[in-house]
């Protein structure tokens, strides 16, 4: 569970996200696209998951992508090379089904884009033939893109600024090339992470050219391996946990309204304890 290796990815004025690399051989050696880890900085700290980004099975070590926003995640950036994490559990959630669809679209947003890399990469091994829509603030804030262009026949990229690609959303282009493929390629898979936004718009353009869509959903998490329900998610009108029954889902029948108002509970009390906390480190 120590840090190897630490390097900041993307930093604004206000956002910062980093890539650790963690020695852990038993995860490493398990750990399929899709999965992730629970982990704790400190005794005292609170578990949060985090998806695997990659691994080395060589040296035993798995890739972790995050964005300070909260607490532990500021705690967890502070930590250096060669310090170690108090716990991390992990492979933990469903892999993704990876298998040849043919034609099928990736899309990521913020930091999500980390999370659809290995999916990506393992599709792409799989023969199939990769659109990959990215979208970000700004030109700043856009992780991963090289990488990722290696597993892409297509990539396409936005911002909300205009500062790299097209300025527009993630959304603008999956129309245009599901428009496209009416007359000329025919998608079967849209496979989305990143804000909850963002993956309700995607799920409801979808929707109308009738492309099945699987997200990889966040929601609040505690204990992570199903035992205290804290991460429910209402799909099809039965609820799943996030932790054992995904953390993907088909993205046109999860209830999204109810997402949101669980994701944002919490969210005045986790500033406050943050500032507090942080400013006494």
């Amino acid at each position: 569970m120590r840090i190897i290796k630490k390097e900041i990815l993307a930093q604004t004025q206000d956002v910062t996200i980093k890539r650790f690399e963690i020695l852990s051989p038993l995860i490493a050696r398990k750990v399929r696209p899709g999965q992730f880890v629970v982990l704790m900085v400190c005794e005292e700290g609170e578990r949060i998951p985090l998806t695997i980004v990659d691994k080395n099975s060589d040296i035993g070590t798995i890739t972790l992508i995050f964005q300070e926003v909260g607490l532990t995640t500021k705690l967890l950036g502070k930590m250096e090379v060669g310090d170690s994490l108090y716990a991390l559990a992990g492979p933990l959630g469903h892999a993704t089904e990876i298998k040849n669809f043919g034609n099928l679209i990736l899309v990521g947003g913020g930091v999500g884009i980390a999370e659809i890399y290995p999916v990506a990469k393992a599709l792409k091994e799989a023969g199939n033939h990769t659109t990959t829509i990215l979208g970000a603030r700004n030109n700043d804030l856009l992780i991963l893109e090289q990488e990722l262009k290696v597993f892409c026949d297509e990539l396409y990229i936005t911002t909300d600024d205009g500062s790299c690609g097209r300025k527009g959303f993630v959304t603008d282009i999956l129309q245009e090339v599901l428009s496209y493929s009416l007359s000329a390629i025919r998608y079967s898979l849209i496979y989305a992470v990143g804000p909850i936004p963002m993956m309700r718009r995607v799920c409801e353009v979808a929707s109308d050219f009738k492309v099945k869509t699987i997200v990889s959903l966040n929601p609040l998490m505690v204990d992570a391996t199903g035992m205290c329900g804290c991460c429910r998610v209402t799909v099809a009108g039965k609820t799943k946990f996030a932790c054992v029954d995904g953390p993907e889902f088909d993205g046109t029948q999860v209830n999204w309204d109810e997402l949101t108002k669980r994701n944002s509970v919490y969210l005045d009390k986790e500033k406050h304890i943050c500032n507090l906390k942080i400013s006494s480190v």
